[in-house]
């Protein structure tokens, strides 16, 4: 997998990925500890495609004294970001060895600050609470509070219950130090009626975080009938959740100064796409790049009118935008 540092590709990151400007978090160096696509939910809202594996079983998915080595190698050169964060492919709390790596970097390299990027299903677990207790910021995702629109937006793993998961979160928030920043994705029709922001007041009131987000869809998800919000649908929802830190995520700073935003890889994508049109899962293979990150440069892209997304039969194609 390419890390890309400071302008220069280094190619022999196979668990790293970025750094990537976020609209949360900055400057953010990814941890991918899952293989595509792994994960105890199947979002219809998804950048990442549909789940081929969705499973609620813990294990070592991707080998933690490997990622730590890599860590090692990458954090040794002083890097400047916001945040390690684990994310990727699925849901990173799935692998049993993420304790092992969070340890090693609150040791190693305090200096730095974590994040754990995570759909929340499996917070309640004793298991992983110990596992993430050394990790500075946990942002849980919290789409529907009510069973129906729980398993229309995030289609779960059979075993999984809202109840039960909001619970959990709760727990988990109860015995960890760090900050928690709970995440809704906004799905209009489904998630934005009275009765469903009243339970998820609710939820938000049991589970206490320091901060509400607010997000939206950026890239296609895995479902052709789910739409981004218009901005009054957004600021009408946002009004509507009853936390005094309510905050509606949006673009990340301008690329073009950040550091870690490569020019050259922007172009490899346009040279690519110019030849064919492509999905991101196609760019991802051709350039080896994590699809995390492909997503950000076509973001980018997208928002400054250089492509266009075309929904096809094989999924979300990329093409370069005819000039007039």
């Amino acid at each position: 997998m390419t890390v890309t540092i400071f302008g220069s590709l280094k190619m022999d990151y196979k668990y790293l990925f970025g750094p990537v400007p976020s609209r949360r978090l900055g400057i953010s160096l990814g941890i991918d500890l899952v293989t595509p696509k792994i994960c105890s939910y199947n979002c219809i809202y998804c950048e990442c495609g549909k789940t081929t594996c969705l499973t609620v079983n813990r294990k070592e998915f991707v080998p933690a004294e490997i990622v730590i080595k890599e860590l090692d190698d990458f954090l040794s050169k002083n890097p400047k970001i916001d945040y390690i964060t684990f994310a990727g492919s699925g849901e990173p709390t799935l692998n049993s060895g993420i304790g092992k790596i969070a340890v090693f970097l609150k040791e190693k390299y305090p200096q730095y600050k974590t994040a754990l990027l995570t759909n929340g299903s499996l917070l309640g677990d004793n298991d992983v609470l110990n596992d993430c207790k050394d990790i500075d910021l946990v942002v849980p995702s919290l789409d529907a509070a009510l069973e129906k629109s729980f398993f229309k937006i995030d289609r779960p793993h059979h075993s999984l219950k809202i109840d039960a998961i909001i619970d959990g979160i709760a727990k988990f928030r109860t015995n960890f130090s760090g900050k928690m920043w709970l995440e809704i994705f906004l799905v209009p029709g489904i998630n934005d009626k009275e009765e469903e922001i009243e339970a998820l007041n609710r939820a938000i009131l049991k589970i206490n975080p320091d901060k509400v987000q607010v997000n939206i869809l950026d890239r296609p998800g895995t479902v052709d009938w789910i739409r981004r919000p218009d901005d009054d649908e957004l600021k009408n929802f946002a009004s509507k959740i009853l936390h005094s830190n309510v905050e509606i995520t949006g673009k990340p700073a301008d690329r073009d100064t950040i550091a870690s935003f490569s020019g050259d890889i922007k172009q490899k994508i346009l040279e690519t796409i110019k030849r064919r049109p492509c999905t991101p899962d196609d760019l991802s293979k051709i350039l080896g790049l994590h699809q995390n990150e492909i997503n950000k440069y076509l973001g980018y892209l997208v928002e400054n009118n250089e492509i266009v997304e075309s929904a096809e039969e094989r999924g979300i194609f990329y093409k370069v935008k005819q000039k007039n």
